[in-house]
């Protein structure tokens, strides 16, 4: 069984009609071809649904028990094609964006405010976790896309290189290494670290540039805000990436770039390859290419 939309609208009109010739009209159809829709619908039912005169038209016991799912099934009809017409002129609809910690809390924010304001209607679900939960995410399906620092070339997922960071040593400004002109990997193991997890991205590099050296681990912490104010504080120093700068902006602290092997950490943009973003995540993911952060002043 088939039932149109137009057969829908023409068993509504006429039963709230009562009459061929006005629902005709209201339905913009010719007499005959609106008595043809009813004809057919009443068909493909199997029910007579209004009883008919010259003079009268009425809605058969079938016919009112018809009307409520009717009038129930137009009205969810209307709400879908009224969502589908939103998402698609972007009026309502949502995105999943999931983020290294160090680029939602720097260069997202300004992101995010001009598609706002672009599109206010659109709900926004960010999700700032380290590189693996970015993945995961968009495995899962809980992220449209994802910024992250693992390369997720897969049959179900693809990636295209984004930004890269440089890495930076941040101490404090009477440090010995503070003014040091050339810094190399045995300098910087000669004092004692505060590091990021050893789960985040930021310690990935770092490890694989000192490998095989070790170096002084004083502390491990999971905020970047913790390490600035260890580092304030005196207790050692730390190798950051250029994403993460704007936390140590501090006027006691120095910040000095470093040229070593391997210190280079890119960042990845991933999405799944077997499904199309929907609008509104499209035009986030466009945004975001456009808005790639570029080079960071020290």
């Amino acid at each position: 069984m088939h039932i149109s939309s137009r057969q829908l609208d023409a068993f509504l009109a006429l039963a709230q009609q009562r009459n061929f010739t006005r629902a005709a009209s209201l339905c913009h159809l010719s007499q005959p071809a609106f008595s043809a829709l009813i004809r057919t619908l009443e068909d493909d039912l199997g029910l007579r649904l209004f009883d008919r005169s010259t003079r009268h038209v009425a809605l058969t016991g079938e016919g009112e028990n018809f009307l409520e799912s009717a009038r129930r099934i137009r009205s969810e009809i209307d709400s879908a094609l009224t969502a589908v017409r939103d998402a698609a002129t972007l009026q309502r609809g949502r995105v999943a964006l999931a983020l290294l910690p160090s680029l939602a809390a720097g260069w997202l924010p300004a992101v995010l405010a001009q598609y706002r304001a672009a599109f206010p209607g659109i709900a926004l679900d960010i999700a700032d976790v380290l590189s693996e939960d970015c993945i995961t995410r968009v495995a899962n399906g809980r992220a449209d896309f994802a910024l992250a620092a693992i390369r997720a070339d897969t049959p179900e997922l693809q990636a295209e290189a984004f930004c890269s960071d440089q890495f930076y040593l941040v101490c404090r400004a009477d440090h010995a290494l503070a003014k040091r002109k050339n810094i190399t990997l045995k300098s910087l193991a000669e004092w004692p670290f505060v590091h990021l997890a050893r789960t985040s991205s930021v310690r990935q590099y770092l490890d694989a540039a000192f490998h095989p050296q070790s170096m002084q681990t004083l502390m491990e912490v999971d905020q970047l805000a913790t390490v600035m104010g260890m580092v304030r504080a005196g207790l050692g120093i730390s190798v950051v990436p250029t994403r993460t700068l704007f936390h140590f902006a501090q006027p006691d602290l120095v910040v000095r770039p470093l040229h070593l092997p391997g210190l280079v950490r890119h960042i990845y943009l991933v999405r799944r390859r077997d499904r199309s973003l929907s609008v509104a995540a499209q035009a986030l993911y466009e945004l975001v290419l456009a808005q790639r952060p570029g080079p960071v002043e020290v």
